[in-house]
């Protein structure tokens, strides 16, 4: 069914989560009906035209048409998602995730670790790096390289030419809002000196970081050569989102960059959740016939943080429909806890060699869908390699917490205190008893003779 607001403002409660809804306000200007008055027609006319003039937080509007050339919208303008709701949904394309942006939880997963070509979310990296690298208002020089003009090939572009001079922000904000691969070829060549170059730095960082399952082949997406999953591109994205500037211009809708003649190149951001659903703030669309449609997704409500990512969509419509079902099931079904206290005292806790108490090493907040707060586990698990007796303060494992089949988190657990060692063993149970014997006997001779 199709679930999507036309007017009103995004209504919810932060301590009612599971109950949230997509819903309008309330009903829009009310009439005075007059004998000759308007018809009703016209009175819904009326408040199809409140709704899409409304200015206030949350109103849902279509992306408008593209601005190039005057030329139809190719844009979704419309979400087929069903109702929302703390039951796991169902999402068509083959890579679904949903996670807490913040913590890096994963709520919900379909093919997790599958590595596939993610096209134009290569884009993410060519951003991280070169935000880390380079200052926003140096001047990019643009070789024929980066030129459509000159090099012929095809794709979401700026029209660049050769020898223009261009800030590192405008094409920044070109390669993400609008995907332009000829902004993201001068990136590279402005920070790499190469685009391969550039690509060895890609993946250097992308180990740095802990992708393992990641490899970029340029610096566009534009190829099929590329690979990563998921979890990888989870990573990824909490980067990207730390970095303040990466994250006000994947959220933008529209900007002007200056054109080298005429007027301003107007760009337009190709990820419409900015407008169809309420509360988003990024973050980058993909595109290739090898990749499919793909799509990472950021909202934000009642300071709750979540992210999807879609790979593979077989349809435009599909990759923003799935992303928002994944979203609107987080924010229904899910609510903050907190788990473990920071310096919780554990009790006598079990290593090869013997038994210390432990304590937690921080803290633990973590999402869990109201339905499963009955079903939250904690199991301490020792860490390998640790000699016995450790000392105070020394790290011996972990405590994980499960909900079910969701992992909620870890927190390290360290060495409160540490019991004394047993007395020292004497020998076989006969000598002992020998000994206790001869000791008493000498201590009665030595009273009769004293």
């Amino acid at each position: 069914m199709r679930n999507l607001a036309r007017c009103g403002p995004y209504d919810a409660s932060v301590n009612a989560r599971a109950d949230r809804r997509l819903r309008p306000a309330g009903p829009g200007p009310r009439a005075r009906w007059a004998s000759g008055g308007i018809t009703s027609l016209a009175l819904a006319l009326a408040i199809a035209l409140s709704c899409l003039t409304s200015s206030g937080a949350g109103a849902i509007e279509a992306p408008p048409p593209t601005p190039v050339n005057g030329k139809p919208s190719p844009f979704v303008t419309d979400l087929s998602t069903p109702k929302p709701s703390p039951e796991a949904p169902s999402v068509r394309a083959p890579v679904g995730v949903l996670a807490d942006l913040d913590s890096g939880q994963v709520l919900f997963s379909k093919g997790l670790n599958d590595a596939r070509p993610i096209a134009s979310v290569t884009k993410l990296m060519t951003a991280l790096i070169t935000i880390e690298r380079s200052a926003l208002d140096e001047v990019v020089t643009v070789s024929p390289n980066a030129a459509p003009r000159v090099t012929g090939y095809h794709g979401s572009e700026l029209d660049l030419r050769p020898g223009e001079r261009i800030s590192v922000e405008d094409l920044l904000t070109a390669a993400l809002i609008q995907s332009a691969n000829d902004a993201a070829v001068a990136l590279a060549e402005h920070v790499g000196g190469s685009v391969d170059r550039f690509v060895s730095m890609m993946n250097r960082r992308a180990r740095r970081l802990g992708m393992r399952d990641t490899s970029f082949a340029s610096s566009s997406g534009l190829d099929d050569a590329g690979r990563s999953t998921a979890r990888d591109l989870l990573v990824l994205t909490r980067e990207v989102m730390e970095q303040a500037s990466l994250a006000r211009i994947v959220r933008t809708k529209f900007a002007e960059i200056p054109s080298p003649e005429g007027k301003a190149r107007r760009v337009q951001n190709r990820n419409v959740l900015l407008w169809l659903y309420p509360g988003a703030i990024g973050v980058k669309t993909g595109y290739t016939v090898g990749a499919r449609f793909c799509l990472v997704a950021a909202a934000e409500r009642d300071g709750l943080r979540l992210v999807s990512i879609v790979l593979g969509a077989p349809t435009p419509e599909g990759q923003f429909s799935d992303s928002a079902t994944l979203l609107n099931y987080g924010f229904a079904a899910f609510e903050r806890r907190t788990f473990v206290d920071e310096g919780e005292l554990l009790g006598s806790l079990r290593l090869p060699g013997g038994s210390v108490s432990g304590r937690t090493e921080g803290s633990l907040d973590a999402l869990i869908p109201s339905a499963d707060l009955g079903q939250v586990e904690r199991r301490f698990v020792p860490a390998g390699g640790v000699a016995f007796p450790p000392e105070p303060g020394e790290v011996i494992g972990e405590l994980e917490v499960a909900a079910g089949p969701l992992d909620l988190g870890t927190v390290p657990v360290v060495v409160s205190e540490v019991p004394p060692p047993p007395p020292a063993d004497d020998g076989p149970w006969w000598r002992r008893t020998l000994s206790s014997v001869g000791d008493a006997v000498g201590g009665l001779v030595g009273g009769l003779l004293g």
